[in-house]
């Protein structure tokens, strides 16, 4: 029997999720079973998930998962190469999954595959140096790089957001070495972060612009029916929507406090991006604001939205683990129990399944756990109710089991 993985942040859940859900399990074997590694309260383009992690999670195992498990908050908010390493890497963490099964525009896995493989090669970083010399975009002077050693025709799959982290899934499977092998079905419905709901299966990217209009009953209708339910139940406790415009004021605050230094730290690659962070927040009086003015040719918008979120968070980038310490579950059905019964002893790390087992791992481990917990604490603050937002929830809920 096989054991797909599946790399989500369902923000929300839509019919396209669902499909996915169903064609891994018709090309597999209706007895596959389905792991789900999920970002949690943030997600990776550097904002807050529209719903809290684990009302997402039970949502997914009710839509077809058999069980969630999260996606540290380092690799949940980060870029397109260190997302993919941390959320691979906690599947082959788990020591059960033999298969990846993931959406992409081209719905081809060996085109992404040879695509990896010509990324990873020692010919293309000399490549990609000479192409980002000419002053484009990152992304502009991979593609023609990747061209140089494929075709035109195969690096013109990066032009695409699901091709793309197709990529560097395999990437990373490849660099693992490990027998997990991809599975890539074709995306149908609305591209991604396409605008509008003219397709009948719109991007999750729509749906929350229709909740932030205001038009909760249509977006609801483009949801997963379990995840329909689960914001109509969030909705009713004050929970939902989260948008990060509730918490704008905090995060310039947050902003404002900090030194030329403190940017630095979160610039990395010392490109400038810090200065420029810094320039506009002693002037910008809005998020928006912010971001136009530091933003340049070169660097895409979510860079600098996580930037932002990394400096409200408190995330530091240096000294966080390079592997995921540990595997914590968010929901799970039967099934799922009985996949975590026997990750006890296959996973390569230890199994959070309780917030009080968190004392008895390694410092590290401990320390990333902290994080999430002040996280979430700051996540809850941008509850459309205020009343909604004790802190320490991370302590007091464990995983939904179904």
């Amino acid at each position: 029997m096989e054991t797909a993985g599946i790399i989500a942040e369902y923000n929300p859940l839509h019919m396209g999720h669902v499909r996915l859900l169903e064609e891994t399990r018709r090309l597999l074997g209706p007895e596959t079973a389905v792991i789900c590694v999920m970002s949690g309260n943030f997600v990776q383009r550097g904002d807050f998930a529209l719903l809290r992690k684990h009302a997402r999670a039970a949502a997914a195992v009710q839509s077809g998962a058999d069980l969630v498990l999260e996606l540290p908050l380092p690799w949940a908010v980060a870029s397109a190469e260190r997302f993919a390493r941390g959320a691979v890497r906690t599947l082959a963490a788990s020591g059960l999954v033999t298969r990846l099964a993931f959406g992409s525009e081209c719905g081809e896995s060996a085109a992404l595959e040879r695509l990896a493989a010509a990324l990873l090669s020692e010919d293309f970083p000399p490549l990609l140096k000479q192409e980002l010399a000419q002053g484009d975009s990152f992304a502009a002077a991979r593609q023609r790089a990747a061209a140089a050693l494929l075709s035109p025709t195969d690096a013109a799959l990066l032009e695409q957001p699901n091709n793309i982290l197709g990529v560097e899934y395999c990437k990373e499977l490849l660099r693992l070495n490990r027998s997990i092998r991809p599975l890539t079905v074709k995306r149908t419905g609305g591209a991604h972060d396409q605008p509008g709901t003219a397709s009948p299966l719109p991007s999750a990217s729509a749906i929350r612009a229709l909740l932030q209009a205001g038009e909760t009953e249509q977006a609801l209708s483009y949801m997963a029916p379990a995840m329909a339910e689960a914001c109509r139940e969030e909705l009713r406790a004050g929970r939902a929507p989260v948008f990060r415009e509730t918490c704008e004021r905090a995060m310039l605050a947050r902003l404002r406090t900090m030194d030329r230094a403190d940017f630095a730290a979160l610039d990395q690659g010392r490109e400038g991006l810090g200065n420029r962070l810094y320039r506009a927040s002693r002037t910008a009086a809005s998020l928006e604001e912010l971001l136009a003015s530091a933003k340049t040719k070169r660097y895409a918008h979510a860079r600098l939205r996580r930037m932002v979120l990394w400096a409200f968070l408190g995330l530091p980038p240096a000294g966080l683990p390079e592997d995921v310490p540990y595997l914590r579950p968010l929901a799970a059905n039967a099934a799922g129990r009985a996949l975590l019964g026997r990750m006890r002893k296959t996973a390569a790390v230890p199994v959070l399944t309780r917030p009080a087992g968190a004392g008895r791992l390694s410092p590290q481990a401990q320390a990333l756990f902290s994080l999430e917990v002040r996280a979430s604490d700051l996540y809850t603050l941008a509850y459309p109710d205020l009343a909604a937002a004790q802190g320490g929830g991370e302590w007091r809920e464990g995983p939904a089991m179904l």
